[in-house]
């Protein structure tokens, strides 16, 4: 069986890749690090990438140089389309497909999610390291946002949960904020016995500073305890999360249709009821007709998925694909 897509789907802090028959039978995978060609560069990011896509190459037991007829490529910060034609570019320059369409691994989630047989209508909330959205409708419309932190309006995600929780942590400690259990319970996490020393730890680098994602669960679990603090945070997030989707919904005109909202990430497919239970009282007040659904599935088999539409494969491929990712 011949391989027809090369499925990416390159997150901040993983990336997995698959490589698909066009049957969609799924013929090899891998699973690799973060995909963050902001801090290490598009070449370093490439090559990092291309040894996941040569380890599933491998698990496909294929011999010859590898070569598919579409490369579907699902990315974290293809966020404006400069940045899209630069990575279209850079994967097209390693020969490994006849064509190869780039999309913020945004869509990924949102292919996902839809559900099979369903028109490409929807919007999707990614809520993992980072925050994005994006939505789309069957003419071709999307709805998007830079998504690249604070100078584009950006607030949360894991990444910035931890780092608000460490704000009011430290300055409980110190005396310039009022009281939060996170103040013991972020330095805890790390074995440490004060915020001084996990600052301190953090500051030289004692502790990765890619291990902070790892305080977001403490704050969650602060929160479910009924700390005050912590659950202003979560529902801060909640809040940010329902205004990307009905921004998102307004602009394609779908706030007034039933319309698939997908909630995905690691932090929206832990499902912390405080969090959960809000975006959808919120969204139920703001967008009646929003269907919220969370995306638990690989978002590489949305990256499958898409390249498939773009082989217009038949309907038996996307029934196969979807069962081994079930």
């Amino acid at each position: 069986m011949g391989m027809s897509v090369l499925a990416i789907d390159a997150g901040n802090s993983k990336t997995d890749v698959a490589l698909i028959g066009a049957d969609g039978t799924v013929l090899g995978t891998a699973r690799g690090g973060g995909f963050r060609p902001p801090s290490v560069g598009v070449e370093v990011a490439m090559h990092m990438l291309a040894t996941t896509v040569e380890e599933a190459y491998l698990s496909s037991h294929r011999t010859g140089p590898l070569r598919v007829e579409h490369v579907s490529a699902c990315l974290a910060n293809a966020d404006l389309p400069v940045e899209e034609r630069e990575l279209a570019a850079a994967l097209e320059a390693r020969g490994w497909g006849d064509s190869v369409r780039v999309h913020n691994d945004t869509f990924a989630i949102l292919r996902a999610g839809l559900p099979p047989g369903a028109e490409p209508r929807g919007v999707a909330v990614v809520c993992g390291a980072g925050i994005n959205c994006v939505g789309m409708t069957p003419d071709g419309r999307t709805a998007r946002f830079p998504a690249i932190g604070k100078i584009s309006g950006d607030w949360g995600g894991g990444g910035g949960l931890a780092e608000e929780a460490l704000f009011f942590a430290a300055r409980a400690e110190d005396g310039r904020g009022g009281p939060t259990a996170l103040a013991a319970a972020l330095p805890a996490h790390f074995g440490l016995s004060s915020m001084y020393e996990l600052i301190e730890a953090l500051h030289l680098e004692k502790i990765p500073a890619v291990r902070r994602h790892e305080l977001s669960p403490v704050l969650f679990e602060v929160a479910a305890a009924g700390d005050p603090v912590a659950r202003s945070l979560v529902e801060r997030q909640a809040e940010e999360i329902v205004a990307l989707a009905t921004v998102a919904l307004d602009r394609l005109g779908l706030l007034e249709a039933e319309t698939p909202v997908l909630l995905g990430g690691s932090v929206l497919a832990a499902r912390h009821p405080q969090l959960d239970d809000r975006v959808r009282e919120l969204l139920a007040d703001r967008a009646p007709k929003a269907v919220p659904l969370v995306v638990t599935t690989s978002p590489v088999l949305g990256a499958g998925l898409l390249g498939l539409d773009h082989l217009c494969a038949p309907d038996g491929a996307y029934a196969r694909l979807r069962a081994q990712y079930a």
